[in-house]
């Protein structure tokens, strides 16, 4: 079953920032798609417009498909449905999304008291019931967000978003300054409550080897497109965009001294959306750039089963996973 298909989404802030330019994705019930970049790369945007979050102002072109109706023409009132109930967000930096000045049980209890009508008894009980799903105990509904742990305010952001039973959950960032313990158990709490419940999940990150393990699938995002897709850890193993190989040599292997030692990373930053090159958007950062590429955008075009890249590289040679390694390090 079909939960979201996105075709052909531009977002263009006032100004003319071009954020997301011709992005399509499909998710179903039960699927993770990982989606991953640099800052700057129109990660949270997308997030941010698949429930009309943007702000006025901000064009957005293309169709945003929820079961099958296009949100972006929805009227406000079903937009409203839809959020909380339907899909959620869970966004990065809980200490900036929680209410400092309300109790915890309070924020989960309110989108229940207003989506499903129930009373407030009912709503926080449930707030309750949610808290001790995502591992906390239910007392710590009486506790303001800084009397937790970050760990236990993401927690209490999951739970939030769980409220309403929706079928979609857009994480963003969900790990974001947290140690790499808490972060593991926060991982592996998101993947249990989509193989419980047989949610859809969206999972925003710069981190390539966190969505290798978490999702099914991994989308990379440069200025706005997507310029590669394909099986999750494939796409972190193996990738057939430079870019996909830039981010993926930027991580160390555990029991690999030459990435220990000898990291690698990427000159340079993605370009102001308000001011592309021209040709392949990556081709300034490219280290293996033809004359062609300054000028001529690349399409995602077959990189194998599964799998798409927007190289003109994919045309003649599919590079292994050894070959794709060496590429990376080689790069500035």
């Amino acid at each position: 079953m079909t939960l979201l298909e996105v075709r052909n989404l531009e977002v263009t802030y006032a100004g003319g920032a071009a954020a997301v330019r011709g992005v399509d994705l499909v998710l179903g019930a039960g699927q993770k798609l990982g989606v991953a970049g640099e800052s700057g790369c129109g990660k949270s945007t997308l997030a941010l417009a698949l429930l009309r979050l943007l702000p006025s102002g901000t064009r957005v072109g293309g169709e945003i498909l929820w079961n099958g109706e296009d949100v972006l023409t929805m009227r406000w009132g079903r937009v409203r449905a839809v959020r909380w109930a339907g899909a959620s967000i869970v966004f990065q930096g809980a200490m900036h999304s929680l209410n400092a000045v309300h109790r915890v049980g309070d924020q989960i209890a309110e989108p229940i008291l207003v989506h499903r009508r129930a009373t407030a008894a009912q709503a926080r009980r449930k707030a309750g019931e949610l808290l001790e799903h995502v591992g906390l105990p239910a007392a710590r509904a009486a506790a303001y967000p800084h009397e937790l742990s970050g760990g236990q305010r993401q927690r209490v952001m999951i739970a939030m978003a769980l409220a309403c039973d929706p079928r979609l959950i857009v994480a963003d960032e969900p790990t974001t300054a947290l140690d790499v313990m808490i972060q593991a158990q926060i991982l592996r709490l998101i993947g249990q409550l989509v193989a419980e419940q047989d949610l859809g999940l969206i999972m925003i990150s710069h981190d390539l080897a966190v969505l290798a393990e978490t999702c099914d699938r991994l989308a990379v995002m440069y200025a706005g497109r997507v310029v590669e897709e394909g099986p999750a850890r494939e796409v972190y193993e193996d990738p057939r965009h430079p870019y996909g190989r830039a981010l993926s040599a930027a991580f160390p292997r555990i029991g690999d001294p030459a990435s220990r030692f000898a990291p690698r990373g990427l000159a340079g930053d993605p370009p102001d959306p308000s001011g592309l090159p021209s040709g392949c958007a990556f081709h300034p950062r490219c280290p293996v750039a033809l004359d062609g590429c300054a000028t001529q955008d690349q399409a995602l075009r077959d990189a194998g089963p599964g799998r798409r890249a927007a190289c003109v590289h994919v045309e003649t040679t599919v590079p292994g996973p050894t070959a794709a390694a060496e590429d990376a390090r080689s790069s500035p």
